[in-house]
């Protein structure tokens, strides 16, 4: 099982042409897309469907802010300081 840390870690260390690395290429436009489809499905989730289920698309909702993050080169401890 990751945590924030670890996945944060694992992404930064992607391998080049993996689906994270074609993702961040295509740019903050396309990532912020991303995150608004996903804010979207959890908040659904949060209304009509199952903790799992709302758990699964709110794990999709951290991979999509780090992704985000990792573009932007800011680390957790960015973050982390306005908690």
């Amino acid at each position: 099982m990751k945590d924030f840390d670890t996945l944060f870690t694992e992404l930064t260390h992607r391998k080049p042409g993996s689906g994270t690395d074609q993702a961040i290429a295509k740019g903050i436009h396309h990532l912020g897309k991303k995150v608004i489809e996903e804010a979207g499905e959890v908040w659904i989730a949060a209304e009509y469907q199952t903790d799992d289920e709302l758990a699964e698309e709110l794990s999709q909702l951290l991979y999509w802010a780090q992704t985000i993050m990792i573009a932007r080169g800011l680390t957790p401890a960015d973050v982390y300081k306005y908690l």
